[in-house]
């Protein structure tokens, strides 16, 4: 099915996007591995799983609409030194893509794209409501137990 070039487009912006949330949870989730830290770890790497399906979608989804999916690109990529700043350039790019996610609905409403919003639903819901509310109540945990406290909380597995 030949897609609408201005849909395609708006697609592979959020490609860039969600390649870039991908790339910086597989860093982070591997820097929290190496510093011990394994009950991040094994949430970042999960973020890190979701994204790679969000990419995932937006390519099966261009190619479907005969486009052209552009891997190169990555938009927000910024590796945190430690764990606040990974946290919150985590949340920060997850507010960015929340914003393009709807810039892109609104897109696909108004060019009648019926299934593609529909997909970028499912990817908008993901986005609030488990990944940017995750991390906006780490740091909230951060700011009430302090950061020593919070750091000792994650060292533990979860599994026995």
């Amino acid at each position: 099915m030949q897609g609408n070039p201005k849909i395609i487009d708006a697609l592979n912006g959020l490609l860039a996007s969600e390649l870039a949330a991908m790339d910086q949870y597989f860093i982070h989730s591997r820097m929290y591995q190496d510093w011990g830290l394994h009950k991040l770890y094994e949430r970042i790497s999960h973020e890190f799983d979701d994204e790679k399906g969000h990419a995932a979608a937006l390519i099966e989804r261009m190619l479907f609409l005969q486009g052209t999916p552009d891997m190169t690109q990555r938009k927000g990529f910024k590796v945190g030194a430690d764990v606040v700043a990974m946290l919150e350039s985590d949340l920060r790019v997850e507010y960015e893509v929340d914003a393009e996610l709807k810039t892109v609905i609104a897109l696909c409403e108004q060019e009648q794209d019926y299934v593609t919003r529909d997909i970028l639903l499912g990817l908008l819901k993901d986005t609030e409501e488990d990944h940017a509310y995750w991390l906006e109540i780490q740091l909230g945990l951060i700011n009430k137990v302090g950061l020593e406290n919070y750091l000792q909380s994650q060292m533990e597995s979860g599994a026995p």
